[in-house]
């Protein structure tokens, strides 16, 4: 019996949550897009949606497809699997950011690009950590941003977007960049770090679940550097939240020694290869 590419609804949620929990580090923003998003039941019209190839009922590969294509995250799995997963989507979803393990992302790119050139491809390298693996390193001054912090933090994460990938978000689309801001302050995933009424620091909680959390957006002031704040501030947030989870997870630019380097004076682990794409002006996380 050939497999079977399906949209995930509440049927299939038990099972989607098995598959992604069998390889959890993997799977950390994929368990956290879960969380936040839920299955929509099959809703044609739902924004979100699971997409599974299934095999003799058993999912074998997964799917999360996010405003039609603002958003593309693909499962571990073999590359050839998602040639067959895209393919009752080649025609509705336009792809404008897919991020994940290398192969998956690289199948998902070639079917769903539609033949354009990637605006910016960045291979990555997933890092991880438990408790039991925590350096010394904190900083109790580290704090949540507040709704006061919003104007400074918007000019400090376009900053740090504009020297990850060569392009200033708010030349692109400002009011997207102030919104994800301002989002992410409300829900509590934005921390930084204040000296004289500057924001020098910023790290952001990109998904959680109750398995573990991914960070992303690490980042320090151009004229704050050499100061040590990366390394203890990345030690207190990951203390922080693993005295509440099991695990996090960080992706980190294959050519960002800098950063790799620091992760792994905290304690995380560097763990398989991924990549980030990004096609036309889709907005960088």
């Amino acid at each position: 019996m050939p497999a079977t590419i399906e949209r995930l609804g509440a049927q299939h949620q038990d099972a989607l949550r098995s598959f992604l929990t069998r390889d959890v580090k993997q799977h950390l923003y994929l368990l956290g897009l879960l969380e936040d998003f839920g299955v929509e039941g099959g809703d044609p019209n739902a924004p979100h949606a699971f997409w599974g190839r299934l095999d003799r009922g058993e999912l074998t590969a997964v799917l999360f497809v996010g405003g039609d294509g603002g958003l593309v995250v693909p499962s571990q799995g073999d590359p050839a699997h998602f040639h067959e997963l895209t393919a009752p989507l080649a025609e509705t979803v336009v792809l404008r950011a897919c991020v994940g393990e290398r192969g998956p992302v690289d199948a998902v790119v070639r079917a769903l690009g539609r033949g354009r050139k990637p605006r910016l491809s960045v291979p990555q390298r997933l890092f991880t950590v438990s408790a039991d693996d925590m350096g010394p390193f904190t900083n109790p001054l580290l704090r949540l941003a507040t709704e006061e912090d919003i104007p400074r933090l918007v000019a400090l994460s376009a900053e740090d977007l504009t020297e990850r990938y060569g392009q200033n978000p708010l030349e692109l689309d400002p009011e997207a960049l102030t919104q994800r801001v301002r989002h992410r302050v409300r829900d509590a995933r934005s921390y930084v770090l204040e000296e004289d009424g500057e924001l020098v620091f910023k790290i952001d909680i990109g998904s959680r679940s109750q398995w573990g959390a991914e960070l992303e957006g690490l980042h320090t002031h151009r004229h704050h550097r050499r100061k040590g704040h990366a390394l203890l501030n990345l030690g207190q947030i990951s203390r922080h939240l693993l005295s509440s989870l099991p695990r996090l997870s960080l992706r980190v630019s294959e050519q960002d020694e800098v950063t790799a380097k620091i992760a792994r004076r905290v304690g995380y682990v560097a763990g398989a290869t991924q990549r980030l794409v990004l096609m036309g002006n889709a907005p960088v996380r």
